[in-house]
């Protein structure tokens, strides 16, 4: 699993009372990614909101794969997860999208 990376997954829900299958994006650096059984993904749902912290994402932001609907980024919505946990991976994203996901997350934690 690579950096930019859209992922399947079973996503927590944030009361932590169940889980649903939900595509993510890794964040997490190669090095860390090789070095770790883990990755650091953010949650991707397909219900649109205008968040502070969210970010649309379209098929115009992929490198590989496709969208089947307009998708919102869950900046706010980081999850370390077991890299034995991935059900498949379903595009990644380019660069310059890598980048404004990770200025959302720091404006959070500055």
């Amino acid at each position: 699993m690579k950096q930019r990376d859209l992922l399947l997954v079973p996503f927590p829900f944030s009361d932590q009372r169940g889980r649903k299958v939900r595509p993510v994006i890794v964040i997490s650096n190669d090095k860390f990614n090789l070095d770790s059984e883990d990755i650091l993904v953010v949650g991707v749902t397909s219900n649109i909101s205008k968040d502070k912290y969210t970010l649309n994402l379209i098929n115009n932001n992929l490198e590989a794969g496709e969208l089947y609907l307009e998708c919102s980024i869950k900046c706010e919505n980081i999850l370390k997860i077991d890299k034995d946990i991935v059900i498949k991976k379903i595009g990644k994203i380019k660069k310059e999208k890598l980048e404004l996901i990770i200025n959302q997350i720091l404006k959070i934690i500055k």
